[in-house]
């Protein structure tokens, strides 16, 4: 495992502690993406949602990115995948996460692809926007909880990305999903 230069060590050693997603953190391959861009408040007031509001002990109090780090350092990386430790202010039903925070939560993971591979060159350096996310709900999303988010690319048109999103359980049990379509803007907002 490999972490980033701005490693948020509190919420890496966090998710180490918890025997199942350790399991996936010390996997060879595996780089560690912490904190995730979002969680890191810009000078514009850009990212405010998850660097402020949703960085709290009562909603997410902790949250990390890691992926297969392939060899070529342009190569484009087709997974990310995410830690996320959601505590009660998030409920919209007594122990079950809010059905518009588990969309904001797949928007967010899979939203990261499109960074990373910009970050990366594997993609021009352009803004991707949500087109659609299309979310079926499985079964509740419990609270207080980890779950595992995977963001996967399942297809490239042009300027189209499209990726499907999943929230695991600790049993891997599906709880949520989510069809996606980024598309790389033509000009800045």
């Amino acid at each position: 495992m490999a972490s980033t230069p701005d490693s948020t060590p509190s919420d890496l050693a966090h998710f180490l502690r918890i025997p199942w997603c350790a399991k996936y953190l010390n996997e060879p391959l595996v780089h560690v993406w912490a904190p995730p861009p979002s969680r890191i408040l810009k000078p514009t007031g850009e990212d405010t949602l998850w660097s402020t509001t949703l960085n709290t002990r009562e909603t997410f109090s902790a949250f990390i990115a890691f992926y297969n780090k392939p060899e070529q350092p342009t190569a484009r990386v087709d997974q990310v995948r995410a830690f996320l430790t959601a505590d009660h202010g998030l409920q919209g039903y007594p122990g079950v996460i809010h059905g518009g925070i588990v969309a904001t939560i797949l928007d967010e993971v899979t939203g990261l692809l499109p960074t990373l591979n910009r970050d990366r060159t594997a993609f021009p350096r352009i803004s991707y926007m949500t087109a659609y996310l299309n979310t079926t709900y499985r079964q509740p999303v419990r609270t207080p909880a980890t779950i595992l988010v995977s963001a996967t690319i399942t297809k490239s048109e042009g300027r189209k990305l499209y990726i499907k999103g999943t929230i695991q359980d600790e049993a891997g049990t599906v709880l949520a999903e989510a069809d996606v379509l980024f598309v790389a803007l033509k000009h800045r907002l």
